[in-house]
Parts: structure tokens; C-alpha cells; sequence
């Protein structure tokens, strides 16, 4: 006897009692007969195909209209794979549930996973995407409770470096005000809702390039508003939520005196503070005259790390690698060091809590007038996956 004349007699037995749809029944044997098509298979046992299904409620009818959920949520988003998730009405899991602990059926598909199933092949017949139920591109919740679809599209991180090449320009954007950052529809939910500083403008740059939400950034160190950022530029990390296009060509582009270079995708954001060296060109201005003769002392700073002390007690160590002075009058000179990154150049320059500082040094009050980063490089050890 095969498989199939096995099964019939606990198929009649349960369509006796129940009225189930071709689906619902041809899940229950399907898997036990190595056969795709739960709805095929239904057919041919079903003899109650026109009564209304005890378990579904005739819901796999109506898989077009959530068809058309699906593709009108997604009309403007480009990708190449999809997963879906589902919520179902309790009381349908519930009937699902009783049927199969009844019959004593183990090893199929319950209705969640099969209206999953079939949801996700009616999209990917129509529209030749492929779904990946690991990592998917774009992931469509279907309401079959509320007949509502919501679409989450994976994020995208970008790496790139900026050149500012005017002063008065903050480096981070001031939140809106109504959702703090989070997104909200007062600010289009990116979570900012003016573009005047660094993070404005690149900000700006990937919703129109991606669309999206917000952008979430991660910084190489950072500058006054009045410094500037000169030589290739910082490096930064942009994380863009639910971007709608995901390969967009990318290249070098200028806005507001901010140069964008090596715009690119990258895996992830650094989970760890990547290290790196800055080098930074300070005008100081000296209370007392200072003398070439004086400046000299200066380059005794790379023999040993300078030492910073914050006000809950913590210490830490900055190395100068290199130092050179250029005196421009009686009271003004331009310091140019290369140090490790986050290097506290203000108070270095006055002497707050840090040891050794220039006005200790040449003996004289010091105040840093401004100061510019010529170049940041990063540490041999992240060259290669981030410069």
C-alpha cells in the first residue's frame, strides 16, 4: 500500500468531523508524503472544500490581498532579498494547535509557518526576489489579525572622511527638539530637523542618496567649531535606519565648504574605539615675551606621555610623537605636534589638570587661540579595514 492510500483514512476521518481547506488539510500530510503543494494535495482528499475551513477561517483565499499589501509597501524600496514574519489571530493558532494534538500529527508545518510559506512564494513568483530567511535585505511583517504589512529594511553602514574647510562649523547636529533624535514626524522621523554642522550635512547627503530614517554616527575623534579639518579629512561611520536604496554609486562631493571623500559600505561600525594619531597645528598667544631660544624647550615633549587628570579621578596618557614651533611675533607662536588621538589641546596649551603643559614650560600664561587638524591617521593596526 503507499504512502498516500495510508493516509486516506484519517484524512476522511477528520474531514468527517471537521471542515477544513485544501490548504489546511494538505499541510497535516504533505511533509509525510515529500510534497510541495499543500493545496494540490487537499484537494485530492478534501470533500468539504466548500464549506468554510474550521482552522483558517478560509484565510488562505485571501493571500492576494496581502499580496498587494506587500507590493504596495515596498513599491519604492530597491533590494534583492526578502524574509516575512506574521501575526495570526490567537484563536486560529489555537484551532491549528487542537487539530493536530488530536490526530496525533507530529512533523508539519504549523499555520503560521505555511501562510509564512506561501505569502512568501506569491511575492517571489511576482516580483523575482529571492527570500533569505537569515539575512534578508528587507523584512516584511504581515497583520493577518489587523490586514496590515509593515516593511523594516536592513540598515546600512557607510565609511567615508570630511574635510571642513570653514570655521564656525560644529562637527554634530543639535537634535530635534520634539523626540530628542529618535525620529518623530516632526522632523520626518530622522531625528534632526536642521542640516548646519558636519553631521547635518552628511546626514542630508545619504537620506537623499538611500532614503532611510535616521543616521547614527560614529566619529574619529572630533574638533572645536572653530577648528578646521584639513589634509585627507576625519573618518566617520554613518549607520542609516531602513534606508529604501541599498547599491547607490557614491563618489567625492563638496556641500557648505565640507568635502566628502571615500564614501563607501562597510560591514558594520567599529565596536571598539579604533586608535589613531592627529596632526594638529595650535596658535598661542603668550602673556610674556617668548624667544625662539624658548621654543626649543618644547621639543623635549615626546620623551614621555602627557598625562591628564579629569575631575572623577581617572588618568589617562597621550603621547606626542613629533613637535615644531614657528614664532610669529613677540606674543603669538604656531605649535604643530602629532599626538594620539583625542589629544586635549586647550588644556594643554593653559595647564588644566595636565602634566606637562606649555605655559609651565616657557613660563608664561598661554592661550590657545585656535587650532587646526591637518591630518588624522589611523593606527597601523586599522589602516587596512579603515582608512
Amino acid at each position: 500500500m503507499s504512502n498516500y492510500q495510508q493516509i486516506i483514512p484519517l484524512a476522511n476521518k477528520i474531514t468527517k468531523k471537521y471542515n477544513l481547506c485544501n490548504y489546511c488539510l494538505g499541510r497535516l500530510f504533505s511533509k509525510q508524503l515529500h510534497l510541495s503543494s499543500n493545496k494540490l494535495l487537499g484537494k485530492k482528499l478534501n470533500r468539504n472544500s466548500t464549506e468554510k475551513c474550521y482552522v483558517c477561517k478560509n484565510l488562505f483565499e485571501h493571500l492576494d490581498h496581502f499580496l498587494k499589501l506587500m507590493l504596495d509597501k515596498s513599491a519604492d524600496y530597491y533590494f534583492k532579498t526578502f524574509s516575512i514574519g506574521s501575526l495570526i489571530k490567537p484563536s486560529v493558532v489555537d484551532r491549528d494547535d487542537f487539530i493536530r494534538s488530536q490526530y496525533k500529527l507530529k512533523g508539519i508545518d504549523s499555520i503560521k509557518t505555511d501562510i509564512t510559506k506561501e505569502m512568501g512564494k506569491l511575492y517571489s513568483k511576482k516580483t523575482k526576489k529571492t527570500i533569505n530567511h537569515l539575512d534578508p535585505d528587507v523584512t516584511f511583517i504581515l497583520n493577518f489579525k489587523d490586514e496590515l504589512c509593515e516593511l523594516r529594511s536592513k540598515s546600512i553602514t557607510l565609511s567615508g572622511r570630511y574635510i571642513k574647510s570653514i570655521r564656525g562649523f560644529s562637527q554634530k547636529q543639535k537634535p530635534c527638539d520634539n523626540c530628542s533624535g529618535k525620529g518623530c514626524r516632526v522632523c520626518n522621523f530622522h531625528g534632526i530637523t536642521e542640516y548646519d554642522s558636519v553631521e547635518g550635512v552628511i546626514s542630508k547627503l545619504v537620506f537623499q542618496k538611500f532614503g532611510g530614517t535616521t543616521a547614527k554616527f560614529t566619529w574619529i575623534g572630533g574638533e572645536d567649531k572653530s577648528s578646521l579639518v584639513l589634509g585627507h579629512g576625519r573618518p566617520f561611520f554613518v549607520k542609516i535606519q531602513n534606508p529604501r536604496k541599498r547599491n547607490v554609486k557614491l563618489s567625492n562631493v563638496s556641500i557648505d565648504s565640507i568635502t566628502i571623500n571615500n564614501l563607501k559600505s562597510v560591514f558594520e561600525s567599529p565596536k571598539k574605539p579604533l586608535k589613531f594619531n592627529s596632526v594638529i597645528s595650535i596658535k598661542i598667544s603668550t602673556a610674556s615675551q617668548i624667544d625662539s631660544k624658548s621654543l626649543k624647550k618644547l621639543k623635549n615633549l615626546t620623551i614621555s606621555p602627557v598625562l591628564v587628570y579629569e575631575k572623577s579621578g581617572k588618568r589617562s596618557e597621550k603621547k606626542i610623537f613629533d613637535v615644531k614651533s614657528k614664532k610669529i611675533s613677540k606674543n603669538l607662536f604656531t605649535l604643530i605636534i602629532k599626538a594620539e588621538g583625542g589629544f586635549p589641546v586647550k588644556r594643554f596649551v593653559i595647564g588644566d589638570n595636565i602634566i606637562p603643559e606649555i605655559s609651565t614650560i616657557l613660563d608664561t600664561s598661554c592661550e590657545c587661540r585656535e587650532f587646526d587638524f591637518l591630518e588624522i591617521q589611523m593606527q597601523a593596526k586599522n589602516t587596512k579595514q579603515y582608512n
